[in-house]
């Protein structure tokens, strides 16, 4: 399996922890009543869209807007402000965002509402751009075409629904002002060496299927593309491991925000 997904869409099992692929590729297999992992394997060769249908389930995005509302209070109440003062302070233009693992769009896109509702006067000095990066395209593509199912906002305050969202059939979607703010592209951790500069990274909930060792090279580099005095923002089940945790200080253990030294 390892050998025919890194031949046929580059992708490599081999840094992802055993147990979690293996209970993810039994997902596929049980959905296309395959008899058994060769079987399965057969119907990978015969059927292109098996491959992107299995590619979905090992790449799991889960989302919503305002999702882990506390982790966003703090970076509005904290971590924005510190930031922006010290760009400011450092004489640069612009502040440079990065969300990982972006999936369909909710988080960037929430970051970026929550800098144009909180800090309107502050964005006449220092510009904000957010790169939101997925390993996914075809989840990209939805991002970038940003149109939600009710459910998707029910974390949402009504007075910041109703002020940068719209209506459209049923669904809903950012305004130009929110979606302007935000840059999509395709992005693989475990093969990616080039990083733009960053004040803040949000990796929330993508490490966790990595192996340890790969945990520690992703967040050495994510220490490399930020700025001194950066943050990095983690999930609630992640934390530092190994030599990365010498880079860092914990600025909240709660919401797992640290900060480079």
């Amino acid at each position: 399996m390892a050998a025919f997904l890194a031949e046929k869409r580059d992708f490599r099992l081999g840094s992802y922890k055993d147990k979690c692929i293996k209970r993810r590729i039994a997902i596929r297999i049980r959905a296309t009543s395959s008899a058994s992992p060769e079987e399965y394997l057969e119907l990978l060769n015969r059927d292109p869209q098996e491959i992107d249908l299995l590619l979905k389930v090992l790449t799991i995005h889960v989302s919503q807007f305002f999702r882990n509302p506390s982790t966003f209070t703090k970076l509005t109440t904290d971590i924005f402000p510190y930031l922006l003062f010290k760009a400011e302070n450092e004489g640069r233009a612009e502040l440079n965002i990065w969300s990982v693992g972006c999936s369909s769009g909710e988080e960037p896109y929430t970051l970026a509402i929550l800098v144009l509702d909180t800090f309107a006067e502050e964005l006449d000095k220092t510009a904000v751009s957010i790169q939101a990066t997925d390993i996914d395209e075809r989840i990209l593509e939805m991002a970038q075409e940003a149109l939600y199912e009710p459910e998707r906002l029910k974390d949402v305050p009504p007075l910041l629904k109703e002020r940068y969202f719209e209506a459209c059939n049923g669904r809903f979607r950012p305004v130009q002002q929110v979606r302007g703010m935000v840059c999509f592209r395709q992005c693989d951790l475990l093969h990616e060496n080039s990083f733009v500069e960053s004040d803040l990274i949000l990796c929330r909930n993508v490490l966790i299927y990595l192996e340890r060792s790969e945990q520690e090279r992703i967040l050495r580099m994510f220490a490399d593309a930020l700025r001194p005095g950066g943050i990095l923002v983690l999930g609630k089940s992640e934390t530092l491991v190994g030599t990365a945790r010498s880079l860092f200080r914990t600025v909240c253990p709660v919401e797992r925000i640290y900060k480079k030294l």
